[in-house]
C-alpha cells in the first residue's frame, strides 16, 4: 500500500498574498512621500520599510518555519540595523555643538 504524496512547503496562494501586501506597502510608501508630515516622514518611511523587510524575511526566506537559531540571528541583524540607524540619526543633532570654524 502506498501513501499519498504530501506536498510540503508554502502554498503559492501565500506567496501571491504576500506579494500583494508588498505592492500595497510600496504604494503606501509613495503616497506617504507625497505628503509633508514634517518630522514624521522619516519615521513613517522606516516603519513601512521595516514591515516590508519583515514580510520578505518571514515568508520568502522561510524564516517562519526555521529553527530558533535562525530567528536569533535574524533578530540580531535587526537589532544591529536599529543601532546603526539610531547612531546615524544622532549625527544631525550633534552638528550644532561646535561653532563653525572661522577661516
Amino acid at each position: 500500500m502506498t501513501t499519498p504524496h504530501v506536498r510540503k512547503g508554502t502554498p503559492p496562494k501565500v506567496y501571491v498574498s504576500v506579494y500583494a501586501v508588498l505592492l500595497a506597502l510600496t504604494g503606501l510608501t509613495v503616497a506617504a512621500a507625497r505628503f509633508d508630515l514634517g518630522r514624521f516622514n522619516l519615521a513613517i518611511a522606516l516603519a513601512i520599510a521595516g514591515t516590508k523587510a519583515l514580510a520578505v524575511i518571514v515568508y520568502f526566506m522561510h524564516a517562519r518555519s526555521a529553527g530558533r537559531l535562525i530567528w536569533l540571528f535574524a533578530g540580531a541583524g535587526f537589532f544591529w540595523l536599529a543601532i546603526l540607524i539610531t547612531l546615524s540619526l544622532y549625527d544631525p543633532l550633534t552638528r550644532g555643538w561646535l561653532p563653525p570654524p572661522e577661516w
